[in-house]
């Protein structure tokens, strides 16, 4: 049996990403992907050279994005000979792609591979209804100039061209991601102050981070965009007070607001993986290792709560590798809402949960609070879907190649009732 490879982490890169309709208003997944894997090339003497494969992926598509991850390399200046892959699992797709390319990794079949995500709600594709769709079908299947007349106006009426607006609704239930949260906060009793101080300190961590330079050598400038346009280093319990319910506002009991969710936000984001032999051949670095991953779901549409999956994912990757809470050094969580990363830690520690749901006789346990997100995260930086995942992983392997800690843990929550999780490994 092959031994299994060592996954290395050289690096990362990224766009600052931008709330919807402002800095990237007129940038597309193509153009902002093909911008973030540019910036690659360019940071690793990748240009004109041939990577074992790229894996990327948008949630909110175009059918002009045909093979979104082969068109945007392309663009990117690599080598021709690169193969591209489009996946997408919701907002945890640049995750769930490293992981691919890392088990590809460790099993011997590629020697490197780029991992990432883009999405842009600035560029939404706007479509028409069933029946209009229909009208245009028919009209370009019929023969003659008569024939696509007559496909085109028998029964025509104007509200065929109301165009059908994007729906973030789940499927199965009806419902935003936000509205499942609601109940998901009331289920386990997460207050407004709780979510809002957890706002709060995503964005001062944030600020902070950009202050002492952290992120200088992750971003790509991209539109006139030099930095993240979210983050608020003057956030504060005051001002997040004043604002109001944002997903249920009739009941009187709403909690989640603009403040204490992910806005809707554009930009894209990438991370190279490889062998060590790969990396060392080059010349390049290694900040980590991507060692182990896991991706749960769950029975959301009947009650488990649309965004608990990642304590699956994480209960069961850690049960495979043999790990604790106490092994873990940093906690990247995913902040969807502030409320989905407060019932996530509770329910760790509560007994009934983690029997019930998880199959453990003892609780995983409570978490310090300051090895949490602690250089902010989705709360304050944005959320474009498919590429948070890759942020995370890019600076959760920047942050333990400049500490002494060991090991850290990533969580991702995702629309469809699912969770990717991973654990990223020191090099030091």
């Amino acid at each position: 049996m092959t031994e299994l490879k060592r996954v290395a982490i050289v690096g990362s890169a990224r766009i600052p990403f931008a709330r919807g309709g402002t800095a990237y208003a007129d940038e597309t997944n193509l153009s902002m992907l093909g911008t973030v894997l540019g910036g690659l090339a360019d940071k690793y003497g990748l240009k004109g050279e041939k990577v074992d494969e790229v894996i990327a992926g948008a949630v909110i598509n175009h059918s002009r994005d045909f093979n979104l991850a082969r068109e945007a390399l392309l663009d990117a200046g690599l080598s021709p000979r690169t193969p591209g892959t489009t996946m997408q699992i919701a907002c945890g797709t640049s995750l769930q792609a490293a992981l691919v390319l890392a088990g590809k990794i460790a099993s011997g079949q590629i020697e490197s591979g780029i991992a990432a995500g883009s999405d842009t709600v600035s560029d939404s594709p706007i479509v028409f209804g069933p029946k209009f769709q229909h009208r245009l079908l028919n009209a370009n299947a019929a023969k003659t100039t008569g024939d696509k007349l007559k496909a085109f106006t028998k029964g025509f009426s104007f509200g065929e061209l109301t165009p059908v607006a994007p729906s973030v609704n789940e499927p199965r239930t009806g419902l935003s991601m936000g509205q499942h949260c609601e109940l998901m906060a009331k289920e386990w009793g997460i207050t407004r102050q709780e979510q809002d101080a957890l706002a709060v300190a995503s964005h001062r961590n944030a600020a902070a981070a950009y202050d002492e330079g952290f992120h200088d050598d992750l971003l790509v400038q991209c539109a006139g965009l030099v930095r993240d346009n979210n983050v608020r280093a003057d956030a504060n319990m005051e001002k997040m007070a004043t604002l109001k319910p944002a997903f249920d506002k009739a009941s009187g009991h709403g909690t989640l607001t603009a403040g204490n969710s992910t806005p809707l936000t554009d930009g894209a984001s990438g991370v190279l993986l490889a062998s060590e032999d790969w990396a060392k051949a080059r010349g390049l670095p290694i900040l980590a290792y991507l060692t182990t991953g896991r991706v749960a779901g769950n029975d959301f549409a009947h009650g488990e709560g649309l965004l608990m999956a990642p304590t699956i994912a994480v209960s069961e990757m850690l049960e495979r590798a043999g790990l604790g809470f106490a092994d873990i050094d940093y906690f990247e969580l995913h902040e969807a809402f502030a409320a989905q990363v407060l019932c996530t830690l509770k329910a760790w520690k509560d007994p009934a949960y983690c029997k019930d749901v998880l199959g453990r006789d003892s609780v995983l346990g409570e978490i310090d609070p300051t090895k949490i997100n602690v250089k902010g995260s989705s709360l304050a930086y944005g959320h474009p879907f498919a590429a948070t995942g890759a942020r995370i992983l890019g600076l959760t392997a920047k942050l333990l190649s400049t500490e002494s800690r060991k090991r850290a843990l990533i969580s991702v929550c995702t629309a469809g009732g699912m969770g990717v999780a991973a654990l990223v490994e020191s090099a030091q």
